[in-house]
């Protein structure tokens, strides 16, 4: 119980700001975008921002511009820095699929998809933890 109220008195001190920002119906399958996503997961963004830029892939713009939204939405939240931000949450879902036709012999048809994603962004501020007196005795 002690342990419990201990931490909520911390949380009431200071709450770390969190953003959100969402990308929808991008043009990517899902499956290509989580390539790029994986890398950057529980990264620190200026750290992500170096990554991103090294990688080939088509996404990386994207997820690029996905997080630099998500730093503008937490700057609107509260005055912090884009060094103390990291990236809590990242995901990739399926967003719509386009339905296509492609003309084959013989008057016959067939079907493919062109796969659309959803990619869903969480970056939290890192809080500072101040190193002293947390758990050793006072010598006065």
């Amino acid at each position: 119980m002690a342990r419990k109220a201990r931490s909520n008195r911390e949380a009431e001190t200071k709450q770390a700001i969190e953003a959100k920002a969402i990308v929808r119906f991008v043009r990517i399958s899902p499956r290509k975008v989580r390539l790029v996503i994986n890398a950057v997961r529980r990264e620190n963004v200026p750290r992500a921002f170096e990554i991103l830029a090294g990688l080939p892939q088509r996404s990386s713009k994207v997820v690029t511009k996905l997080i630099k939204s998500a730093v503008a939405n937490a700057r609107q939240k509260g005055k912090v820095e884009e060094k103390d931000l990291y990236i809590a949450r990242i995901w990739a879902n399926d967003g719509v699929r386009w339905k296509r036709i492609r003309p084959r012999a013989m008057g016959r048809a067939d079907r493919y998809l062109k796969r659309t994603a959803h990619v869903n962004l969480v970056i939290r501020e890192r809080l500072k933890i101040k190193a002293g007196t947390h758990g050793t005795k006072s010598k006065s």
